[in-house]
């Protein structure tokens, strides 16, 4: 096909044969006032374009090119100047809102695990439990063969009750020296009452022969009975001198058997105290997790044989002193945990 086409420099050319392609191209260089490719006489199949203004020209084609293009989409145009002044917008207030809060993810959840540890050693012949059983405060976990430790009960039980019997015993045996006591002081001073007698009988009688009044057979008498009753005093207070001896023996086997009851007494305690450990309950509501314990296995003192998490646990968030300055206690906070992939408030 071929066409015919007016010249760039206003006046009519003559005619020549076009191609289509060259047509269009024609066609579109005057739609945009672009210039008209010169053919080239030394090369006929090249063509040059005018260079105008030392080579500005071209880049202000391309610029009229491209609003050319602007101008042909009006409705995109719009739409593209919508989104980014829309975007513009929503980045100015993600700004201003986000400047009042804070976030991190160096957050986890946190508890305080309770290990649940033998304090005797035994058989375990009950364990209620499994793993990720939740139980309550008093539940029981763990049971041990408990009759070695009953029979230590019992046999602390007897010896405080023997330690008790000797204690009341050495007490009674006090008593009664200490009453023996009491009844020779009485005797001293009767002895020492008589003596007295006897030595003013003896003086009376002795003047009595010295002035002639009195006989000599009298006088005797009465030196005699001087010498009884003094030899009499002398002996009660012997008698006084080995119960005040006895008694603090006595009391000093009361106060061993005393010694003895108190320490049957903390044996009782502590069989008593063992005897409560062989079985293991619950101190707080949680998770039975990390399960060892088995029936029929021999445990020692202080092994573990599970872990106890509470039902109460709380988040851990750990902040950048940076971030601490406008935290306050009663602000709202979102948590997302990622195992959920959703976030709670």
């Amino acid at each position: 096909m071929s066409d015919q086409i007016r010249g760039e420099n206003g006046g009519d050319e003559a005619p020549e044969t076009m191609t289509p392609v060259e047509a269009a191209a024609s066609m579109r260089r005057r739609r945009e006032n672009l210039p008209t490719p010169q053919k080239n006489t030394e090369n006929p199949e090249s063509t040059t374009v005018e260079d105008t203004d030392d080579g500005a020209k071209g880049a202000d084609l391309e610029d009229a090119g491209v609003l050319a293009k602007l101008r042909s989409h009006p409705i995109a145009v719009a739409l593209a100047a919508v989104v980014v002044f829309a975007g513009a917008i929503g980045g100015i207030l993600w700004y201003l809102d986000s400047r009042h809060y804070t976030n991190t993810d160096d957050a986890f959840i946190d508890g305080r695990p309770v290990s649940i540890n033998l304090e005797v050693t035994g058989n375990i012949v009950k364990v209620p439990v499994t793993d990720n059983q939740i139980v309550r405060v008093g539940d029981l976990l763990v049971q041990i063969d408990d009759r070695d430790y009953r029979a230590a009960v019992d046999l602390a039980q007897a010896q405080m009750d023997q330690a008790q019997a000797s204690v009341e015993n050495f007490s009674a045996q006090v008593y009664a020296q200490e009453s023996q006591i009491a009844q020779t002081e009485t005797q001293v001073v009767q002895a020492q009452a008589t003596l007295d007698f006897s030595k003013q009988q003896n003086t009376r009688y002795q003047d009595l022969v010295e002035k002639g009044a009195g006989t000599v057979q009298r006088a005797e008498q009465a030196t005699s009975e001087f010498q009884a009753n003094t030899a009499a005093l002398a002996a009660t207070q012997a008698v006084k001198i080995v119960a005040d001896r006895q008694i603090n023996v006595l009391k000093a086997q009361r106060k061993n058997a005393q010694a003895q009851f108190s320490q049957a007494q903390a044996q009782k305690a502590t069989a008593d105290v063992n005897l409560t450990r062989t079985t293991l309950y619950a101190t707080a509501d949680g998770r039975v997790t990390r399960l060892t314990a088995a029936v029929g296995q021999l445990a020692t003192q202080a092994q573990g044989v599970m872990i106890l998490v509470p039902l109460d646990v709380w988040v851990t968030a750990n902040f950048k002193e940076t971030q601490l300055a406008d935290i306050r206690v009663g602000q709202p906070v979102d948590i997302a945990i990622d195992s959920f992939g959703r976030s709670f408030p």
